[in-house]
């Protein structure tokens, strides 16, 4: 009978067991602004963007001169050159657009290029986390709606395993 009652038991807990899952979270964002591939990508893109916002001026300026010389030659000038270089100054001016578009298309397309090796490494630390301390989901707390006090937050496990300090 003490046999019975304690498979019994045994059958009753083994189901709880099952049950009890292991929750964590991370800030992912914190962690990856701290890395050093981050803030290389980040003064990257700030070169990038400071070359290209200086020709950009320098574009604007050449285009705002042209336009301020032929303000103050108009009247003087036969119809044929001034449609010259009114179309002139319209093509400048749809150059210097495309230039920014274009500016801003590069910058972009290097910051995700920039950024999937970090995300990969991030995550690739994250499931190696998760497997080795066997939790059952680790969210990322960079906008989190609620986390409880049973989840582990191991934003710093993360920035350990990532050799972060």
């Amino acid at each position: 009978m003490l046999k019975k009652l304690t498979l019994a038991l045994v059958l009753m807990v083994l189901p709880l067991g099952a049950w009890a899952q292991k929750f964590a979270h991370v800030n992912s964002q914190e962690v990856m602004a701290a890395m050093p591939e981050a803030k290389k990508l980040d003064a990257d893109l700030k070169a990038m963007y400071d070359k290209n916002s200086g020709e950009f001026k320098k574009m604007q300026e050449e285009l705002q001169k042209k336009y301020e010389d032929y303000m103050a030659q108009k009247e003087s000038l036969p119809k044929n050159i001034q449609e010259r270089r009114e179309k002139e100054i319209q093509e400048g001016a749809q150059r210097l657009n495309q230039f920014e578009q274009e500016a801003t298309q590069s910058i972009q397309k290097a910051q995700q290029e920039g950024m999937q090796p970090i995300q990969k490494k991030v995550m690739d630390a994250i499931n190696a986390i998760g497997q080795s301390e066997g939790y059952t989901y680790i969210f990322d707390s960079a906008a989190p709606l609620y986390i409880g006090s049973q989840s582990v937050d191991i934003t710093a496990k993360l920035k350990s395993r990532l050799g972060i300090h």
